[in-house]
């Protein structure tokens, strides 16, 4: 065979399998190419270019190694072709460029149709569970997230009818996709529920007739709404653990399009709240359709590929904070991990207290004094990574053990990205020293601060976040001098 920037890896790996060696040992970015799904579907698609690029290494650096490699190994001399790649910027027949060219139609309102037809035509010798690995590709050459959003309903509706012959993944009870999957059937529940209330009231424009239905309606919209515990523990426990595989792609879409069904729970319920029929439908029509997608795309693009990648101590990093961000309708059975019931024991008590600048602490003291602190905190280091967070008793925004670790842009939701980082940049730069926020939040009103955290020196140490809870605060007049517990 030739080698070229051009060869895909399952050309090189079919001819060639002693590489996975070579590829594993070249780059910590190339170890994914140990997943059987992996191998068998980005291999398809990615050519060394792209390969080259995900492992920061030159392409003609790339070839040269392989091209020596396979000579050291079989003695044979393979052709190297090193001309011939497109420049960076000009347009080329790659399947990436084809994908964005799409991309670029349908922000010009091409027919989905069309859309869908050169789409299955690109990619029909692909298998299917590579949908995420071609996000992760696209996003890393630069594309944006919500660009490839906009493609995600046509990845899926290309794919749906050969996805729908594929069992969804199995898990042991108390596993937590066993437990996610649990929530999903609830989920279709409510959502046939719903659907059933909107064949009974037959979508009449009548606001009276509708008034009768509504707070039933309003109901079984807001209990569908609590699938948000469901998203929060992905994103804070799943999603992290993903990145560790160099897998992010995939997990920054997925959080947007979860964004996306959060702000439609919520014009749905004020459109119900204000009898605004016939809108109401359309709303909820589009929002039951979104969340029965993100289903679908769970359980056969994103479960798949993390059972693939994650090993069984990952997945137990996984469960161990998910009580943490909570459970919705149903329960992790037990079972799994086996000896369940034990758990990393907490800090113990500490007989020896802790210099501070104005005092002495134990571990346990200082513990239970943040936990006890009527507001949260978590702080970031100079490297941008969560070391802390505390763990009152009803925190406004909820954190779990995943988070540690994670680098602070990837905790909030994509479209924040920019936000978060121009903070950090202005902090890390002494040019400001604190930043603060206040949203309206399910009747209350939440105070969010952060602060430049600098020692002696004025070197920059980090950054603490401070949310609060304000709504009775905003309230107070006049004084309190007297106690009135009676």
């Amino acid at each position: 065979m030739e080698l070229s920037s051009k060869t895909t890896i399952e050309e090189l790996l079919s001819e060639y399998p002693f590489l996975m060696e070579y590829f594993v040992n070249r780059s910590p970015k190339f170890k994914m190419l140990q997943s059987t799904v992996m191998r068998k579907t980005v291999g398809r698609v990615a050519p060394l270019s792209h390969v080259a690029s995900i492992g920061g290494i030159e392409i003609g650096t790339l070839l040269a190694e392989i091209a020596a490699q396979i000579k050291t190994r079989t003695g044979a001399e393979i052709p190297v072709r090193t001309s011939g790649t497109a420049p960076e910027g000009r347009k080329t027949t790659s399947r990436q460029e084809i994908l964005k060219e799409i991309i670029r139609d349908l922000h010009r309102g091409e027919e989905m149709s069309s859309l869908k037809q050169r789409f299955h035509e690109l990619i029909k010798d692909i298998d299917p569970s590579e949908i995420a690995k071609m996000e992760q590709q696209l996003i890393a050459e630069g594309m944006p997230e919500s660009e490839i959003r906009r493609l995600c309903d046509v990845h899926v509706e290309v794919f749906r009818e050969s996805l729908s012959q594929k069992d969804v993944p199995s898990a042991p009870p108390g596993h937590p996709l066993h437990t996610l999957m649990k929530e999903n059937r609830e989920a279709e529940r409510i959502i046939r529920d719903i659907t059933h209330t909107m064949e009974k009231l037959c979508y009449t424009d009548d606001k009276e007739a509708f008034g009768r239905k509504s707070e039933g309606l309003a109901a079984l919209v807001d209990d569908l709404s609590h699938i948000n515990l469901h998203y929060l523990r992905k994103e804070n426990q799943m999603f992290p653990i993903l990145e560790k595989h160099n897998i992010s792609g995939p997990s920054e879409v997925m959080w947007a399009l979860h964004d996306d069904i959060r702000q439609m729970f919520k014009y749905a319920k004020e459109q119900i709240a204000e009898l605004q029929v016939p809108p109401v439908y359309g709303t909820l029509k589009y929002l039951l359709k979104s969340v029965n997608d993100m289903i679908y795309k769970e359980e056969h693009i994103l479960f798949p590929m993390a059972q693939e990648m994650l090993s069984e101590a990952d997945w137990i990093k996984v469960k161990e904070g998910e009580e943490q961000v909570g459970f919705l309708w149903v329960r992790p059975d037990s079972g799994w991990p086996a000896g369940e019931g034990t758990s990393t024991s907490p800090l113990g008590r500490a007989t020896d207290a802790f210099p501070f600048d104005t005092g002495r602490l134990t571990v346990e003291q200082a513990n239970l004094m943040l936990k006890h602190l009527p507001l949260d905190l978590s702080f970031v280091n100079e490297d941008d990574e969560v070391v802390y967070y505390s763990q009152g008793r009803e925190r406004i925004f909820p954190r779990s053990p995943g988070v540690i670790g994670r680098k602070v842009q990837k905790c909030h939701p994509p479209k924040s990205y920019h936000m978060v980082q121009k903070i950090l940049d202005e902090f890390r730069a002494g040019t400001k020293d604190v930043a603060d926020f206040w949203i309206q939040m399910q009747g209350r009103f939440v105070l969010i601060k952060y602060y430049a955290v600098r020692d002696t020196a004025g070197t920059y140490r980090g950054t603490l976040e401070v949310s609060q809870d304000i709504t009775e605060i905003r309230g107070l007049e006049g004084q309190k001098r007297l106690l009135d517990w009676d």
